[in-house]
């Protein structure tokens, strides 16, 4: 496409969009869908890589949109009874009919077509609310209508009847805390009450929320002095509505300062903070004000704004926090308004953006200038006793003024890397990344035989293989390889070898118990009681998906499953505990699956 006028953003782009479908060339009994495109992005202000990642992001957006279609589709023939598809063929020409002089139009051939209504939002929810079998209306499953006005707020009883049954699964799968009521609804809000899609939603959230203690966050962490005194944000009273109101002054802050002397992790965990702070005050609002308050108002004063906060880790920082607080703090965010937009405003907005979910973005009200003083401004949201004083109001705000931060608290990249770690770490469970021909294996020696191997682990990124082996012999030195890269939710990732290439299965290492496979998003707690002293290797196997039979028609699972796009790489948060017998109180199962997500269906034994 054409550059602008000033010449500094360049696109050549080339998008030959296409979906076709073509048969598998090793199994006729499989259509493959194809889609590609192509975009070359010459300059876009340093950030040709983020804007490279957002073309990505709406390019995957498109083909999962093209997933759901053909999903539909799929499980239309499988209801209708439908067990085999003939393969298309072009019907034989039929023969061509003389023209009649002095007609006018023409009769087009019938040809055989298929009519199924394309799925709408409507009939996703009340697909929803079939499931189960619940009735949403009348029973013992029926929500008290006060409790529903006091703190909940206006649900239709399809509404009710999936959070009642979204809280009924997690009571009987989910092994933790229960959250409550309303930030389970926030889920299924954020996923028009479509109750699949909030449960996968949810239990990553929760996932999460376990592994890095965020339960405990407000009692455990301690802003640096540097935030307190740099970080130019704060609670500030309450809006017209009742929702705590939260300030920003982010043109008057040094992000570049902020992030070279704490580094992302520090600030990650302080808007954590902040998020948590924001789930207690709408708890207490809606006490205060008797009636139900489940998100806030933020107020975002750009003042000051300019080409410095374009800084390239701090964008990147920007990003990372989007995109944690857009999957585990869905629907608080009520209103946000963004104040006195510069002209560097549209840059910045256009590469954070496509990473806010499109029903945030319609909560944006965006003033440039003084227009947020005038009819349909400020007034509107925040009486005026409380307007603070840098926006010409009479309220002294105790948010700090920001400045730049002193050169002299950077650190160094090392330094930071260090904290980065010890942040993370104070969870318990251990990150692994796990490719395919490249397992991760952890040692453990057990001195006294009749010892308790017990682990906890979370299949955060595709599906894996648990194993358990037993040697004599300590394997060599692990070989490590640094290629798992940090992810938002499991940062710290390592992949580590311990079985030598040269040992062989039955001669240098035996397996003491059965393999299982263990399918992305699950939660896996077991034990295991150790016969014989020596060294036990514990084990996550990249899984790769069996090739079916040429001669079975596929299940309609298998073909969704070819859908995914192909990834040669997992991603595992375990820990693990040596007891020994007389300290292990339970009598637990081998493996024991607690959680699943999506489209897995797995049974649920609990510990013993």
């Amino acid at each position: 496409g054409p550059g602008n006028p000033c010449g500094i953003l360049i696109l050549d782009q080339y998008c030959p969009y296409g979906l076709w479908s073509i048969v598998h060339p090793e199994n006729e009994g499989w259509t493959c869908f194809e889609q590609s495109a192509s975009l070359d992005i010459k300059s876009f202000f340093g950030f040709e890589s983020t804007v490279e990642k957002i073309a990505m992001k709406q390019y995957a957006n498109s083909i999962k949109k093209g997933k759901e279609i053909i999903e539909y589709y799929l499980h239309e023939l499988e209801d209708e009874g439908t067990t085999h598809v003939p393969r298309w063929s072009p019907r034989p020409a039929s023969p061509v009919k003389p023209v009649t002089p002095n007609t006018h139009s023409t009769t087009l051939p019938t040809m055989p077509a298929v009519a199924i209504a394309a799925p709408s939002e409507t009939s996703k929810e009340g697909q929803a609310g079939k499931e189960g079998g619940v009735s949403p209306v009348g029973g013992p499953d029926k929500l008290d209508a006060d409790y529903i006005n006091r703190y909940l707020g206006d649900l239709t009883p399809l509404q009710e009847s999936c959070l009642i049954r979204l809280r009924s699964w997690l009571q009987e799968t989910h092994k933790g805390k229960i959250p409550k009521d309303q930030h389970i609804l926030r889920f299924l809000r954020a996923r028009d009450f479509n109750l699949d899609k909030a449960r996968e939603t949810l239990c990553q959230s929760l996932t999460w929320r376990k592994q890095h203690q965020v339960d405990y966050l407000l009692d455990t962490w301690t802003s640096p002095q540097v935030l307190l005194d740099y970080y130019t944000g704060g609670w500030h009273h309450h809006d017209r509505d009742g929702r705590p109101l939260y300030i920003l002054r982010l043109g008057q802050m040094d992000t570049k300062g902020l992030v070279r002397a704490l580094g992302e992790e520090s600030l990650l965990r302080h808007v954590l903070s902040i998020n948590e702070e924001g789930l207690r005050r709408c708890e207490e609002n809606t006490k205060v004000f008797g009636r139900p308050i489940s998100c806030w108002t933020c107020l975002v004063d750009l003042e000051g704004l300019n080409m410095r906060h374009l800084w390239r880790p701090g964008v990147k920082a920007l990003l990372r926090i989007i995109e944690v607080v857009e999957a585990n703090y869905p629907e608080t965010l009520g209103r946000l308004l963004i104040l006195r937009a510069p002209r560097v405003f549209p840059v910045l907005w256009t590469l954070v953006s496509p990473f806010i979910d499109e029903n945030t973005r319609k909560k944006f009200l965006i003033y440039a200038g003084n227009d947020y003083q005038g009819p349909g401004g400020l007034l509107d949201y925040i009486d005026r006793e409380i307007i603070p004083d840098f926006l010409g109001g009479e309220c002294m705000c105790e948010v700090p003024e920001g400045g730049l931060v002193p050169k002299s608290l950077y650190r160094t990249p090392e330094e930071l890397e260090n904290d980065d770690i010890r942040l993370w770490t104070e969870t318990i469970y251990q990150s692994a990344s796990v490719f395919k021909g490249a397992p991760h294996e952890l040692l453990i020696e057990i001195i006294d035989a009749s010892s308790v191997i017990t682990w906890d682990f979370d299949v955060c990124k595709g599906d894996v293989i648990f194993n358990i082996y037993h040697s004599k012999r300590a394997p060599a030195p692990p070989k490590k390889d640094p290629l798992g890269a940090h992810g938002i939710t499991s940062p710290g990732g390592n992949n580590v070898q311990l079985i030598d290439k040269s040992w062989q299965l039955g001669q240098d290492y035996s397996m003491v118990e059965s393999p299982l496979t263990c399918k992305e998003g699950e939660s896996v707690q077991g034990s295991h009681v150790t016969r014989w002293p020596g060294f036990y290797i514990l084990q996550w196997k990249f899984h790769s998906m069996p090739a079916c039979a040429a001669t079975n028609l596929p299940r309609v699972d298998d073909v969704l499953a070819t859908l995914q796009v192909s990834s040669h790489k997992c991603k595992v948060m375990y820990y693990t505990e040596v007891l020994g017998s007389e300290d292990f109180r339970y009598t637990a199962p081998f493996y024991t699956p607690v959680i699943h997500t999506g489209y897995h269906e797995i049974s649920t034994v609990a510990l013993r």
